[in-house]
């Protein structure tokens, strides 16, 4: 991982502009490691530039995650509504801000949540776990494909 910080003469940091690749933006600073680990990011060969507890008129503080030359598919960035429902994903060309994602859960989530029944297969056999996505009254929550136990997803385990 590389980091690339520039020091102005008022002696604020900067970071450098993106000249292509993905900014995921107002992520909660609690989520911006798991957003991280989600992502597989420790194993990226690219530029990454991390920030974490930046001030933020929306959210208080905020974390943000610069990848050099790298888009992510859909489905990737998707799995980011499960940790970080409102963060931005921005793609970047040139410099500037080609397309704005926004952030949806899929039907189905796959090798992120642990299920939190501890008789459930998935704990105890080398299983994939699923969890279908539902909706409640505004709410959504989590059922494991396997055992049917359902958590909210704010409380989902994240492995």
């Amino acid at each position: 991982m590389k980091f690339v910080f520039k020091m102005t003469t008022d002696k604020k940091l900067k970071v450098a502009a993106l000249r292509n690749g993905t900014v995921i933006d107002h992520i909660p600073a609690d989520k911006l490691y798991k957003v991280v680990s989600i992502l597989h990011l420790d194993c990226c060969e690219n530029m990454i530039t991390i920030g974490n507890n930046l001030d933020s008129a929306k959210v208080g503080k905020k974390g943000i995650i610069k990848i050099s030359d790298r888009a992510f598919a859909e489905d990737e960035t998707n799995k980011i509504a499960l940790i970080a429902p409102n963060a931005k994903i921005n793609i970047i060309r040139d410099y500037l801000v080609v397309e704005k994602r926004l952030l949806k859960l899929p039907n189905e989530i796959r090798e992120i949540v642990q299920c939190t029944n501890p008789n459930c297969i998935t704990n105890n056999q080398p299983v994939t776990t699923r969890f279908m996505v539902l909706k409640h009254n505004e709410e959504y929550m989590l059922k494991c494909h396997y055992c049917e136990r359902e958590v909210r997803r704010d409380e989902a385990r994240i492995k």
